[in-house]
């Protein structure tokens, strides 16, 4: 039941889902709708009592992601009131209303244009809605907002895709009712909004320890994450500096040591960065490579049941990805597409960039990293994860998962490979693993500074550079994420730090019973669940 109501509520998501039948509809975003979706959300909240259920059972695991999805959208319109301070939540799904139609190929040619046509008037309204419930809005979201308003403007007044032929009874009318809707909230926006915008704003303690609680399902504090952060890039740190030494000892006998652990560090660093692809083409050639090794070590290690098809593809992701194209980023299929297919959008930048900016950017994404982090991404990471997750016969799981597990998993995974000999023969690939932990563990401490003890930029990226020696590229990008996604940036060092604890805590119970990819299949084929979840499931199925 609450699946069917998302999917009334929203749409887009939905379509994005893999949910054809929602793209007959559009939001409604008006006042009285958004009040019922709270209302719903709230009661869900009341009703749900996980207490009384089994610990592990599919039941208690589906009741509490699906009770945490709850609290989330409560909080979403009761405390961040996204529909009165966030002009891009309209704009975001006005601006792909018409593409969206244009690019689904399983519609019909009549279905389509029957579509098209009734997105003339969910446009009007949304911005109707927009314009009524908008009473404040920070700088960055109106900017992007008003861009979006605006391409979509001249969209319509060209008449794409309506030049060609008349679909619509009343076109005319409707095309001008929609644009005339556009011209009126852009209006609102540029009179009422744009003279009082703010800047994008911090979180503060209160806010972020709700957030953080809803978003890791228990009682975890901003402290008590700081806490747990800084103890592991204090642990990372420690880590890096004796396996530089072993590595520098190694590849340097003759050379003494610098006597400052700083320097022993950055020249194991500066070999990693001299190990690095020197354009676009070179990466992507060498990404393909590392995808069919990492295949093949997991084969012949055993270490845990690889997917049945595979429906990989690697780019380099396209510049018109903005920011993006820095990171790069796995495009997932989403979990019910007929037709699943998975994107690993390599990091890019432009050949045309100044030279020392070109250098510095490969270096960041140098090649004993990328060894690393094809595990992360690839193989048993995210792109294995997503495939096998969509099996599960649990669809709240796929909707709704579990914010910490996927960043957790293949951060996790990234030291199980390691341990079990990936890239053995090339001592700076667990170097980069280590330096990787320490970003992972900046990130959560960055993201708890930020919002609750109000640190600049130029405090992050000092610490962040000198405690945490982050690589320039990753440095640069780190303040627009914690701005953007505090909770999700955590995820990488909480969770993984979780299934570390899982890991350690089956070991010792099973001993020299404990099979590892036995361990590793569970965690997959259970989808993305709270962690703390898997211990019970462990002591049902892998029993002493």
């Amino acid at each position: 039941e609450y699946i069917t109501a998302w999917k009334q509520f929203y749409p887009s998501q939905a379509v994005n889902r893999g949910f054809h039948s929602a793209i007959f509809q559009l939001e409604d975003f008006s006042a009285s709708s958004i009040a019922k979706w709270v209302d719903l959300n709230l009661q869900l909240t009341k009703d749900i009592d996980v207490s009384s259920m089994a610990s592990g059972s599919a039941d208690r695991i589906n009741a509490r992601l699906l009770k945490t999805k709850a609290q989330k959208e409560v909080e979403l319109y009761t405390f961040e009131k996204v529909h009165q301070q966030s002009l891009t939540f309209y704009t975001n799904i006005i601006s792909n209303a018409i593409s969206t139609v244009e690019e689904a190929d399983y519609l019909t040619k009549p279905e389509r244009q029957t579509i098209l046509c009734s997105r003339l008037q969910a446009i009007s309204s949304l911005c109707q809605s927009a314009k009524q419930n908008l009473t404040s809005g920070q700088t960055a979201d109106l900017e992007r907002g008003v861009r979006q308003l605006q391409s979509t403007l001249e969209l319509l007044q060209e008449g794409t895709p309506f030049a060609s032929s008349t679909i619509c009874t009343n076109q005319i009318a409707e095309l001008e009712a929609a644009q005339k809707g556009i011209e009126e909230l852009l209006s609102h926006v540029n009179e009422e909004l744009v003279p009082n915008a703010q800047p994008q704003t911090t979180l503060g303690v209160e806010a972020y320890n709700r957030a953080l609680a809803t978003y890791v399902d228990h009682s975890l504090s901003a402290d008590e994450l700081a806490a747990l952060a800084q103890q592991e890039i204090t642990t990372a740190k420690k880590l890096i500096l004796e396996r530089s030494k072993q590595y520098l000892n190694q590849q340097y006998p003759k050379a003494s040591l610098p006597k400052s652990d700083s320097e022993i560090i950055a020249l194991t660093f500066a070999d990693m960065e001299k190990d690095a692809p020197k354009n676009s083409s070179e990466y992507l050639v060498f990404w393909k490579d590392l995808h069919q090794a990492a295949v093949k070590f997991l084969k012949d290690k055993d270490l845990v049941t690889l997917p049945k098809h595979e429906t990989l593809r690697i780019l380099s992701a396209p510049e018109s990805a903005g920011p993006a194209a820095r990171i790069g980023w796995v495009a997932v299929s989403p979990p019910f597409a007929p037709n699943p297919m998975t994107t690993l959008y390599l990091p890019s930048i432009p050949d045309t960039l100044d030279q020392q900016e070109q250098i510095e950017f490969w270096s960041s994404f140098n090649k004993p990293f990328n060894r690393m982090i094809a595990i992360h991404e690839l193989y048993p990471g995210h792109y294995m994860q997503y495939q096998i997750a969509r099996e599960t016969p649990h669809p709240i799981r796929l909707l709704f998962r579990y914010g910490p597990y996927s960043e957790g998993w293949a951060t996790f995974v990234e030291v199980v490979a390691l341990d079990n000999g990936w890239e053995s023969e090339r001592p700076l690939s667990y170097l980069a693993h280590l330096r990787k932990r320490l970003e992972n563990a900046n990130r959560a401490y960055m993201s708890v500074m930020v919002h609750t003890k109000d640190w600049s930029q130029d405090q992050v990226m000092k610490f962040s550079t000198e405690t945490s020696l982050l690589a320039p590229q990753f440095a640069k990008s780190l303040w627009g994420r914690l701005l953007r996604s505090p909770m999700q940036i955590t995820s990488y060092c909480y969770g993984g730090l979780l299934f570390r604890d899982l890991l350690k805590t089956e070991q010792q119970r099973l001993g020299n019973d404990f099979k590892m990819k036995e361990f590793l299949d569970t965690i997959l084929k259970s989808g993305p669940i709270p962690i703390d979840e898997f211990y019970p499931i462990f002591e049902l199925s892998v029993s002493k």
